[in-house]
């Protein structure tokens, strides 16, 4: 697999699983809506990594570690870099139970609505860095 279709597999990816966030608001199913926004930043910088590093990006779900070793975490704003840390929660939040109760408390449709389309800009704006 090429450079490129490595970057356009990370960006279809990450494409499919917006869609997807998309859907689980739909459907109110809040925890996967933050599940899958996590999944879809996660895909886009692994495309940024992929495109701009000679190493393949790390098994890692961490969007700072990801985002800082391509250098894009210096370039982010105070808000992209407080979003990224709260999306970043949602990795291991939703998996667990002990934190699925907390989670549930504070996600509903207004903070979903919110959190995808602060999804949608971050993505933008990775792939504009592309």
């Amino acid at each position: 697999m090429t450079k490129e279709e490595k970057v356009a597999y990370w960006l279809d990816i990450a494409e499919y699983d917006m869609e997807t966030a998309v859907a689980m608001l739909q459907t109110g199913r809040w925890l996967y809506v933050g599940f899958m926004c996590h999944q879809v930043i996660e895909k886009t910088l692994k495309a940024y990594w992929t495109a701009t590093q000679e190493q393949d990006p790390p098994y890692v779900h961490n969007h700072k570690q990801l985002a800082a070793g391509t250098g894009l975490y210096n370039l982010m704003d105070e808000n992209q870099k407080d979003f990224l840390a709260t999306i970043s929660s949602f990795n291991i939040q939703a998996r667990y139970p002990e934190y699925k109760e907390q989670l549930l408390k504070v996600l509903n449709k207004n903070t979903c609505s919110d959190i995808i389309k602060q999804t949608q800009q971050l993505q933008t704006w990775i792939r504009q860095k592309l």
